[in-house]
């Protein structure tokens, strides 16, 4: 059996490291609003190790009240792609995962003047998400524009590396597809060879964007500064692939 198709929960999660920023510039009074007004209903329960001491493993229909297709972001940014899949897909769920502050609070901004409903916000690591989700509960998942940590030294930092991906392809459905979005060369080499390792098989890669795609603040940051964005799709392997 490979690892990226292991079933088992661990009771006892090893203590992780974080790299990255958790809070940024002063929260605007608004945003100080949204986060103490909206955060609170619109996080999924039993994630953290606070509230879930054991790792039991959660229901995900407990996230939006039915057996609707769940979707995940992985470091939704702003939020804005998170908001404009919602509205465009009102009969999925989608979780976003962002230890950024000010970005959950930017997000949830958007979410109030969009008045999408089918939104779900863990403002925390989405490994602590990963380890309590059922097998094969996500039917599609996106990583977009994620931290490119250039040094070589901090490659290991990035999310397409094995410590995510196989909890990844683990939640995600035979079949599911995983998007991913970057504008550095070096990021896309890295996750052209780990997610198929994975348990994935790469559909497309290429500098032409999905269909119903958002661009992002990172990525028009990304073109003015003259980098070229390019866009991966992969699917998770069946499980007659993975045995097989």
């Amino acid at each position: 059996m490979s690892d990226s198709s292991k079933s088992a929960f661990d009771p006892n999660p090893p203590r992780r490291n974080f790299y990255g920023r958790r809070h940024g510039k002063t929260l605007r009074q608004s945003q100080k609003g949204y986060l103490s007004e909206d955060l609170g209903d619109l996080r999924p329960r039993g994630i953290t190790v606070q509230d879930n001491p054991d790792r039991r493993p959660i229901d995900p229909r407990a996230i939006f009240g039915d057996d609707r297709p769940v979707w995940l972001e992985v470091g939704f940014g702003g939020g804005e792609h998170m908001v404009h899949m919602a509205a465009r897909y009102p009969g999925i769920g989608i979780v976003g995962c962002e230890p950024f502050i000010n970005g959950v609070a930017m997000l949830l901004g958007k979410i109030r003047n969009a008045g999408v409903t089918n939104v779900s916000v863990h403002p925390g690591d989405a490994r602590d998400l990963m380890d309590v989700l059922p097998d094969a509960s996500i039917s599609r998942a996106f990583l977009n524009y994620p931290d490119p940590w250039p040094k070589a030294r901090h490659h290991r930092r990035r999310f397409v590396t094995p410590e995510h991906l196989i909890p990844l392809a683990r939640v995600m459905k035979p079949g599911a597809e995983f998007r991913v979005a970057t504008d550095i060369p070096d990021y896309m080499r890295q996750t052209l060879e780990e997610v198929p390792r994975a348990g994935f098989d790469l559909v497309a890669e290429t500098p032409l964007a999905w269909e119903d795609w958002l661009s992002t603040r990172y990525e028009q940051k990304a073109l003015r500064e003259g980098r070229v964005p390019h866009y991966a799709t992969f699917r998770r392997k069946g499980r007659d692939d993975v045995f097989g």
